[in-house]
């Protein structure tokens, strides 16, 4: 199950405490109260639909979606404490129908007694489209009060008539201070710090790349360490035989790698940016900021030298959404090696930026009479839309007359390369040049 860990208990003595010690640190740091769980403050501001769901002391169903490690589970148990109703819980790898069932009988039970019980699914999404339907009626009569937990968009994952019935709640990834805060509590429950250097420790939380479960197992495989010497990064690598991440994705090899990897593109090595796309996915980079920054490849270096490039990067990002890790990497993958190979331009891009300056610079120029429709008598009579040529009706269905504002001088944003499909552009742009040309010398008197 996927959790966030806080709290230690209270000590226990004699053989509670034995017990106790045979638990597994992430279960004995388990939160029992809301305001203990770390890097989920978002969800308790004021505005947020669940800190109004528990001022009114009832929850609606809802879908706890975020990454493994992050809560989910935690959350719901604290939740159904928060209201004091009764947990029924689920894991959908290892139910189906029949345990829903019986989870249905269960809460009709308590129902007459009552009781307004909580049905928990951890892994909600691994259930199909039917087992999925099967939820419906018992959440839509009130027999249950749904909480589903998932890492998979649940837009994707969820069939929409369960969807339509839920809240959904977006849990984060831990960032490096609720990882802190998690490492610190595992420390106060072992009674000592653990023998790690700065770096050490701080390498420690990107290991554990955002997952709080995760992170207080590393811990438990440090805990019988000496206190003596502390251990730098590379120590703590070779002891947990993991190799160390090569980054850090909030500082600067985050930046350094993303433009080696951008820069590979524009350059047309799809080598080097494969190499550049698979270090940042190994050091714990989230594919979808590179599926965002593919996209952004495809339209700043590209362009319309390859129109379909940009179709590329959608399809490679809108594939990783649906597929998830690490299957959608691929996708992305394709994409990279797709985007440096194909032909590149920057003039759209150029021309853009030429253009935002131009419309800042003269922002309050009107568009020429002549190409504004004229819905009134005085319209009419103020000339607009007077002698406008249209388009279609001209030789070579192109009239040349001005678009720009009357006086203005005409400027040339676009400048198309000869790279790709813009090498026909640039031709068809010439050949309309020099008519537009011909055509303003012809309506000269």
């Amino acid at each position: 199950m996927d959790d966030l860990f806080g709290m230690a208990p209270k000590a226990a003595s004699g053989r509670a405490r034995r017990k106790e010690a045979d638990r597994p640190l992430p279960d004995r740091l388990r939160p029992e109260r809301i305001e203990d769980l770390v890097g989920q403050e978002h969800l308790l501001s004021d505005e947020a639909p669940l800190a109004r769901m528990l001022a009114k002391g009832r929850l609606q169903s809802m879908i706890l979606w975020g990454p493994p490690g992050c809560g989910k589970t935690t959350l719901a148990r604290i939740l159904a404490g928060a209201v004091n109703e009764p947990l029924l819980e689920l894991s959908a790898v290892m139910s189906g129908v029949a345990e829903l069932r019986r989870s249905f009988e269960d809460a009709r039970k308590l129902r007459a007694g009552g009781s307004h019980p909580l049905l928990f699914i951890d892994e909600i999404h691994r259930y199909n489209r039917a087992q999925q339907d099967g939820l419906l009626h018992e959440v839509e009569d009130g027999t249950v009060t749904l909480v589903g937990a998932t890492t998979e968009n649940p837009s994707f994952a969820l069939v929409p008539a369960l969807l339509s019935r839920c809240q959904v709640l977006v849990l984060h990834r831990l960032d490096a201070e609720a990882m802190e805060r998690l490492l610190a509590r595992a420390e106060a429950m072992l009674g000592r710090p653990l023998p790690l250097d700065g770096q050490a420790r701080a390498r420690l939380g990107e290991m554990a790349d955002g997952d709080g479960r995760y992170l207080l197992n590393l811990v438990e495989a440090l805990a019988d360490l000496p206190a003596e010497p502390l251990l730098d990064a590379q120590a703590l690598g070779r002891i947990l035989q993991r190799r160390m991440p090569l980054y850090d994705r909030a500082q600067e090899s985050h930046y350094n790698l993303i433009s080696a990897l951008h820069k590979s593109v524009r350059g047309s090595d799809p080598d080097a940016a494969l190499y550049w796309f698979c270090r940042m996915l190994e050091g714990g980079e989230d594919p979808r900021f590179l599926a965002r920054r593919i996209v952004r490849m495809a339209v700043e270096d590209i362009g319309l030298a390859d129109p379909r490039a940009v179709e590329q990067a959608l399809a490679a990002a809108a594939t990783y959404e649906r597929l998830g890790s690490p299957e959608g990497e691929l996708a992305l993958a394709q994409a990279v090696v797709y985007l440096a190979a194909a032909p590149k331009s920057n003039a759209v891009y150029l021309a853009y930026k030429a253009a935002r300056q131009t419309a800042k610079e003269t922002g309050s120029l009107m568009p020429p009479a002549t190409i504004l429709n004229a819905p009134t008598g005085l319209m009419k009579e103020l000339g607009y839309g007077q002698d406008y040529a249209y388009d279609h009706d001209a030789p070579d269905r192109f009239s040349g007359q001005n678009y720009f504002p009357d006086g203005m001088p005409r400027p040339t944003f676009y400048r198309p390369t000869g790279e790709g499909i813009e090498a026909r552009i640039a031709e068809r742009l010439n050949r309309l040049d020099r008519l537009r040309a011909e055509r303003r010398k012809d309506r000269t008197p």
